[in-house]
């Protein structure tokens, strides 16, 4: 499993927390157990299999829903 830490501009509310982390455990390849949206620190974490998902396609799926990506940072695990 790959690991990510994706840093977002500030989240304004909690439903936007549930929204991001619906649409990130919605992903094919992803390890839900592993996501964490970060309300504080407006960062997602998570871990993925590189196999199946891309790291692009989940800053797409976050996009999508209006929420800029400023920053990702990924770690082969």
């Amino acid at each position: 499993m790959t690991k990510a830490v994706l840093t977002l501009e500030t989240l304004s509310c909690p439903s936007c927390l549930q929204k991001i982390e619906s649409a990130v455990k919605g992903l094919k390849g992803i390890d839900k157990e592993s996501v964490k949206v970060l309300f504080n620190s407006s960062k997602v974490k998570t871990e993925f299999d590189e196999q199946i998902l891309s790291i692009n396609e989940i800053e797409k799926a976050i996009v999508d829903l209006g929420y800029p990506v400023l920053k990702t940072t990924v770690k082969s695990a």
